[in-house]
């Protein structure tokens, strides 16, 4: 059972994953369009391709991080606000045989070292996302 349930969880990692390359790309376009005489101006005075996608990876890599430390940083509290949880309500009779029968709710610190690590993964997809989308789109065009 507990294979079935982690291999489920990997599977909506990458279903969230898969969405955030989705919503990545569709606005990189957008900000692209929306730029999209001055990425001309760029083109026209010389600047690479290597350029100009450098810097939209570097402007989807703060909002990745941003996003990734907002939504993280929640999950961190929420997951330690649960932990302080657990131990008030084991210091009790029921919460002893709450935790006899159920377990205890705890993710350790690997579990937190996990979620800052989907944080930095978060971004690092967000920002290749964003300079594959860049440099297939200057490609498309010239």
């Amino acid at each position: 059972m507990i294979g079935r349930l982690i291999a489920a969880s990997a599977r909506n990692i990458m279903l969230v994953m898969i969405a955030t390359v989705l919503s990545v790309t569709f606005a990189t376009r957008g900000v692209m369009a929306t730029n999209r005489q001055v990425i001309e101006v760029l083109h026209f005075i010389g600047a690479k391709n290597n350029f100009i996608s450098g810097h939209f990876q570097r402007h989807f890599l703060l909002l990745g991080l941003k996003g990734g430390a907002i939504g993280g940083g929640l999950a961190l509290l929420l997951f330690a606000l649960a932990d302080l949880a657990n131990g008030w309500l084991l210091s009790s009779q029921g919460g002893a045989q709450l935790a006899a029968l159920f377990g205890t709710f705890s993710i350790g610190p690997a579990g937190y070292a996990a979620v800052l690590a989907q944080i930095v993964l978060t971004a690092l997809v967000t920002a290749a996302t964003s300079r594959h989308t860049v440099n297939r789109t200057l490609d498309s065009v010239q």
